[in-house]
């Protein structure tokens, strides 16, 4: 029997007819371009993200320049992030002239630990070789970060804050989604992700009406009210019809995808806890969706190679944190150092995770993980 890593096409088979009406519509009224539909899934995400305002792009780095660019973030300003996350968080800061600033993680949830941030400007202060400007924390695996002690650290220092959810829309803290906490949350709907469409795309959460006006105008090559006048430099980041049409449909059974989620996770988490395998651990008052669910083993490359001798797909996210890749290795390390960062690189690796494991497939899972380790 063959397992999928992440299954979409359970999903796919779920929703079939609604999502082939909804492109079929599309198809009908010829709109591929900021169709209804855009502005409509922007409506019903803005929803349930509790946020006044949502604005749809092409994908989920877009997402991060777009607020970045709308503020104009000056050249050579600070903005601290975490090492352990995929590239994108630190390319659109490097993008746009910026200097990276790499904090470490909690180490029990893996996201921005707030010591290490706090460790990270009061070091560029004192230094006085950059102005800090602001903070990307990432949501990583599905889970929010540690927002209420990472805000005011935000906010006591001036900084913007931005909230980095592409692995974790839907997560809450307390009740509350991370744009409560954030100047700006963004999200990627690349297939893989819990809420994920059928190509590129992403979105922006704001409650600030005219910074999204401003992203509106960078989102479409800095355009203002004439056609041929340009006001701003700008990109070409829209989120197609057809994507927010299969969006729609999808969003209106995510909510019940989160709860399978953390169903699967639990049993995970009851059929694994071992002396020599390290379960996940959620923060209190965390709703996660679960983008991954990842463990800790002694030896990750191995463990994963016995795991697909045995038919089982497994993942390491992150083996090479991004202060160790080419493009950015030179970025400063903050103050605080990465030591819980390098720590989790040599231990992490995913095993299967979508709202639709069932329970026989997930206990062969938990069982062979057993019997390998």
């Amino acid at each position: 029997m063959a397992i999928d890593f992440i299954d979409l096409k359970a999903q796919q088979a779920r929703l079939r007819p609604q999502i082939d009406s909804a492109i079929a519509a599309v198809l009908d009224h010829g709109q591929y371009i900021l169709g209804p539909e855009v502005k409509q899934f922007e409506s019903e995400l803005a929803r349930f993200g509790q946020a006044e305002h949502v604005l749809g792009c092409a994908n989920g780095t877009d997402a991060l320049l777009l607020p970045m660019m709308a503020w104009e973030m000056p050249r050579g300003a600070a903005v601290f992030c975490p090492s352990f996350t995929y590239c994108a968080t630190v390319e659109v800061i490097a993008l746009l002239g910026g200097v990276p600033i790499y904090v470490d993680i909690d180490r029990d949830t893996y996201n921005m630990c707030p010591d290490g941030l706090s460790k990270a400007i009061e070091g560029v202060k004192a230094e006085g070789k950059y102005t800090p400007w602001g903070v990307i924390t990432v949501d990583l695996f599905g889970q929010s970060a540690d927002y209420d002690r990472l805000a005011p650290i935000a906010r006591e220092h001036g900084l913007k804050l931005i909230a980095d959810s592409a692995q974790a829309f839907g997560t809450t803290l307390n009740g509350k989604q991370p744009l409560d906490y954030a100047d700006v949350a963004t999200t990627s709907f690349f297939p893989a992700k819990p809420l994920g469409c059928y190509g590129d795309g992403g979105a922006v959460l704001t409650n600030n009406a005219e910074h999204l006006r401003i992203m509106r105008s960078v989102h479409m090559h800095g355009s203002g009210r004439d056609k041929y006048d340009n006001v701003r430099v700008g990109l070409n980041s829209r989120l197609d019809s057809i994507q927010a049409a299969i969006l729609l449909q999808k969003l209106s059974i995510f909510e019940e995808e989160i709860t399978l989620r953390n169903k699967i996770a639990q049993r995970y988490i009851d059929g694994l806890k071992s002396n020599t395998l390290r379960v996940p651990s959620v923060l209190k008052g965390v709703i996660s969706t679960w983008a991954q669910f990842t463990i800790e083993v002694p030896d990750p490359d191995s463990f994963g190679a016995a795991m697909r001798e045995k038919g089982i797909p497994t993942a390491r996210y992150y083996p090479k944190p991004v202060h160790k890749q080419t493009a950015y290795q030179d970025h400063p390390i903050g103050a605080g150092g990465l030591a819980n960062t390098e720590d989790a690189m040599t231990k992490v690796i995913a095993l299967p995770m979508h709202p639709y494991l069932d329970e026989d497939t997930q206990d062969m899972i938990i069982e062979t993980a057993k019997s390998t380790l």
